[in-house]
């Protein structure tokens, strides 16, 4: 059970199905993919590493979604939304492989990569703060990297949420991999809340609309910076 699920009691139980056993699915101009990354396992299901991760599970909670089912090496749950799906994906390769999930997805439902959204944690920016952009560099984000060169594109958008550096005695990876500390967990219901608040508008209104609210400063989330007071 992951760190969201275990938060909003989602259950993690997980149906085999193969993609193989279906026809596959016509192009649908409604579906959009979202897809969360992280990595895999009891392991590393509360690091800093599967913000996407936690994004999902907040997505597939408000929206009911069933349980995932396991295809194209992820997790995929299909939830509705006004006329519209929104196809919810957490790969289960490891991060340096999410592009595998990626690509298949996107073949498997024929869905052009403006309907693409990766939502994935970022070191340099700091936590609590998003940034949404449509294109650009992987930005040393090895699952960014991984997508971008199977797809063949980085002409896909991306919902960076920021889990900071914390000390500079630690190494990048080690701080990735680590878990949120407890002043962290205090703010992150509310950080992945506006995340999936973001998701939804961009679902709603488009990349470029939803770029022009979601990086506004004044919409970003409240949170408290760990070692901070806050007054009441």
């Amino acid at each position: 059970m992951n760190f969201l699920k275990s938060l909003f009691g989602r259950n993690s139980d997980i149906a085999d199905n193969d993609p193989e056993d279906h026809e596959e699915m016509p192009p649908d101009s409604s579906t959009r993919l979202i897809v969360g990354l992280g990595n895999p396992g009891s392991k590393y299901a509360n690091t800093r590493h599967n913000a996407g991760f936690f994004v999902i599970d907040e997505l597939a909670r408000r929206f009911n979604a069933p349980e995932s089912r396991k295809r194209f090496k992820g997790e995929i749950s299909e939830a509705r939304r006004g006329d519209g799906k929104l196809v919810l994906i957490q790969p289960q390769t490891y991060m340096n492989e999410s592009g595998v999930t990626v690509r298949e997805a996107v073949r498997w439902y024929k869905t052009p990569l403006d309907q693409v959204l990766i939502v994935v944690d970022d070191l340099d920016i700091a936590f609590g703060e998003l940034r949404l952009r449509a294109s650009g560099s992987a930005g040393g984000h090895n699952g960014l990297k991984s997508i971008f060169g199977l797809m063949g594109t980085q002409e896909i958008s991306r919902l960076r949420v920021g889990i900071g550096r914390g000390s500079h005695s630690r190494a990048a990876i080690a701080h990735v991999l680590s878990r949120f500390n407890t002043e962290e967990e205090v703010g992150l219901h509310t950080v992945i809340g506006k995340a999936a608040d973001i998701v939804e508008l961009w679902a709603d209104r488009g990349t470029i609309e939803a770029m022009n609210i979601a990086n506004d400063p004044a919409n970003q989330p409240l949170v408290p910076l760990p070692g901070a007071s806050v007054e009441i």
